[in-house]
């Protein structure tokens, strides 16, 4: 919504957000490509304007949530005045695709590869006027605080479990909870998801206000990532067996945040924006 809402036409807000809020529209966010993940200013999607007015839009996205059950599509592409984005509804003609099966993690997710082949896009479709890579640079940073900064939650749901499991399960005539190995895993896992909690708390309270970097992101989202997983690995080791059963929650969330280490951002790229940002070096142009 927010690509729409940022740089779509007002008939363009008016057709989509209102049923988009009210969950009577789907959207997907076509940036990433089969070859260009971390690098999207590579990206080989491109169009075209046609017979003097129509954009005609081919290429190929991969890894988009959402893509084959999406009503609308914001899709990146390279023009000869930058990087745009374009919406397109499904259902139009050139526009396909499939979903990415056989994955371990995020299943719960459907996952897609989308195909345009040589599909009209009219004039008013452009969502990004005249912001070129700007655009298309700056939404995952908006999504990243709102969801990848709060991917802490998914380790308090394992220290939870594993509290909840230390508080019951006995081994040699009593509670694991009461072994002090046990009890330093969990002092520690609470110690580093306060920090995370709190990292995100002050990440939040910035973007309130206007204030946020993409770097001060890149720190949100490389930290509490990391974090959560340290925490998940550290609940499976006091579940023992259990911990890798879905009975409880724990190694659902640690299959899910190895791909939140990767995406929208990999973890490297966010450790090199943060070492340009503190040398004045980039490491990667």
């Amino acid at each position: 919504m927010f690509p729409i809402w940022k740089y779509g036409s007002e008939e363009q807000k008016q057709e989509w957000l209102p049923r988009m809020a009210a969950g009577e529209a789907i959207g997907c966010f076509g940036l990433t490509e089969p070859d260009h993940g971390s690098d999207p200013s590579g990206m080989t999607t491109h169009a075209e304007i046609h017979n003097g007015n129509d954009w005609v839009l081919s290429g190929t996205k991969m890894w988009i949530t959402n893509g084959s059950i999406a009503d609308i599509a914001v899709v990146w592409a390279q023009t000869p005045e930058g990087i745009r984005g374009f919406l397109v509804p499904r259902g139009t003609r050139g526009f396909t695709s499939r979903n990415i099966h056989k994955k371990l993690s995020l299943r719960a997710s459907v996952t897609s590869e989308l195909h345009f082949d040589e599909v009209a896009a009219a004039r008013g479709c452009r969502a990004a006027r005249g912001d070129r890579a700007e655009g298309a640079a700056v939404l995952p940073v908006r999504g990243a605080v709102r969801d990848r900064v709060g991917r802490h939650r998914g380790g308090r749901s394992c220290l939870e479990a594993a509290a909840d499991y230390a508080r019951t399960r006995e081994q040699f005539g009593r509670k694991i909870g009461g072994f002090q190995l046990t009890q330093g895993k969990l002092a520690w896992m609470l110690a580093d998801l306060q920090r995370a909690q709190l990292l995100a708390l002050h990440l939040g309270r910035l973007k309130e206000a206007g204030k946020i970097t993409p770097q001060q992101v890149s720190l949100g989202k490389m930290s509490n990532v990391r974090t959560a997983i340290e925490i998940a690995r550290q609940a499976r080791t006091v579940l023992g067996a259990n911990g890798v059963t879905l009975e409880y929650p724990v190694i659902r969330h640690a299959n899910n945040l190895e791909s939140v280490l990767t995406y929208e951002g990999t973890e490297e790229i966010h450790t090199l924006a943060l070492g340009q940002a503190i040398t004045g070096i980039s490491a990667y142009r």
